[in-house]
């Protein structure tokens, strides 16, 4: 077996990262690397990325519907228009991560958003541009990158578009987890499934 996989009871292979906690293993078998290509969700998994910084994304996904009603479920136009009143609201509610500079990065996203949507026609279309020609399936955990020349590229793209927490390796994270990259083991069985959901997604670019 591939360093890096365990073999489920059943005889599943899985990436082993996905057997920490049951909340992960769900996660992983059931979004990380799905494709997305809605505005919303994208927007919601790039703050939700920002947020995780320095903090475990378990952390994050167990506060995730709080997120999800504290940011009005990320619709952006409506995040654009928050103001001062919210950020203190957001700064006091302790089923989010009460960080001011990434709750105010979360709003000032929005408002880039909105800027990017407005030139590259939807989220959709700029994330998915920056999808590598080529990528290289993961055997080994040495295979897993933390950011790529992608990932750098696409990080300096949003800082041109006001974007704030988008760091190359946050960024890569993104490519992870919205399908943009399939970096589920080899051997894993959700890798192959990935790849077939990637193919068979239309992207509007």
């Amino acid at each position: 077996m591939a360093i890096g996989t365990l073999v489920r009871a059943d005889g599943t292979v899985v990436c082993s990262w996905g057997e920490k906690d049951t909340d992960y293993a769900r996660y992983h078998d059931t979004e990380w690397g799905v494709p997305v290509t809605d505005d919303v969700r994208l927007y919601e998994k790039m703050c939700l990325e920002g947020f995780q910084s320095g903090l475990s994304w378990l952390t994050i996904l167990r506060k995730r519907e709080n997120f999800r009603s504290a940011f009005a479920g990320f619709e952006i136009e409506a995040v654009a228009k928050f103001g001062k009143s919210e950020v203190e609201r957001l700064l006091n509610d302790a089923g989010i991560v009460r960080h001011r500079g990434k709750i105010e990065a979360t709003i000032t996203n929005a408002r880039a958003a909105l800027q990017t949507i407005e030139i590259h026609g939807s989220l959709s279309n700029f994330f998915w541009s920056f999808e590598p020609k080529h990528h290289h399936s993961i055997q080994t955990p040495s295979d897993v990158a933390a950011a790529t020349a992608e990932s750098e590229e696409m990080s300096k793209a949003l800082k041109k578009l006001g974007w704030r927490f988008v760091g190359p390796t946050t960024c890569y994270s993104l490519m992870q987890a919205d399908g943009i990259v399939n970096d589920h083991f080899l051997s894993c069985f959700r890798h192959n499934q990935i790849e077939t959901a990637r193919t068979a997604t239309k992207e509007p670019i």
